[in-house]
């Protein structure tokens, strides 16, 4: 069987996708690895998930630093010293810095809760909902220095209904997330994907614009 592919997984909160890629990757046999979770805040219940599934949680509390530059340096040394081929952002709630974005060039990853790129940022359900958007998701895609602007890799397209407020459309999506970010790992992880001179690359050809969609 092929090495693992050691990967670090960022949160600030309840973890639910992590529990989705700690379920994805439970066994021995799966192409990736998480060796390690850290977290911005101690209260983050993903903590808990880690620490239940034999996994190292580690805090790093960026209130502790004199601003991003310095917060972000210190984080690339804690995860570069489990020496992971993948960083994972699972509700990681920082902005992270150009030095720290570079370093994990073409090995980064982060979940977004909309058809980027569409609805960047935050409030994406409402968000969706006041566009009157007859279809929403949550895309995958690689972290590049335009915030939420990096290369898709995959997207979830669900129908918004009549009767939908942004609590049903992120439960909806919530399912969605959990479903292609164990896939999106697990290209990686297994050598299909990578990030190519002109965007992503899944099994050696170019992936299109909107990245491999999958609707429900």
């Amino acid at each position: 069987m092929a090495a693992q592919c050691n990967v670090v997984v960022l949160i600030s909160g309840s973890g639910s996708n992590l529990q989705a890629l700690i379920d994805s990757f439970r066994d021995a046999d799966q192409p990736a690895r998480i060796c390690a979770v850290i977290s911005n805040r101690a209260d983050a219940y993903g903590l808990e998930r880690a620490k239940a599934a034999g996994i190292a949680a580690e805090v790093l509390d960026h209130k502790a630093f004199d601003g991003r530059e310095a917060f972000d340096a210190a984080l690339i040394e804690l995860i570069d010293s489990h020496d992971p081929q993948l960083v994972v952002l699972a509700g990681f709630m920082r902005i992270l810095s150009p030095a720290f974005v570079r370093h994990y060039q073409g090995r980064l990853l982060n979940i977004h809760p909309s058809l980027l790129p569409k609805h960047k940022g935050l409030h994406t359900h409402q968000r969706a909902l006041e566009a009157a958007d007859a279809e929403h998701g949550c895309s995958v895609h690689f972290v590049t220095e335009e915030l939420d602007g990096g290369p898709l890799v995959v997207q979830a397209i669900i129908p918004v209904q009549s009767d939908d407020t942004p609590e049903s459309l992120a439960q909806r999506v919530h399912v969605q997330e959990h479903r292609i970010y164990p896939l999106a790992v697990g290209w990686f992880a297994s050598g299909r994907l990578r990030l190519g001179d002109h965007g992503a690359m899944l099994d050696g050809q170019s992936l299109p614009a909107t990245g491999h969609l999958i609707r429900t």
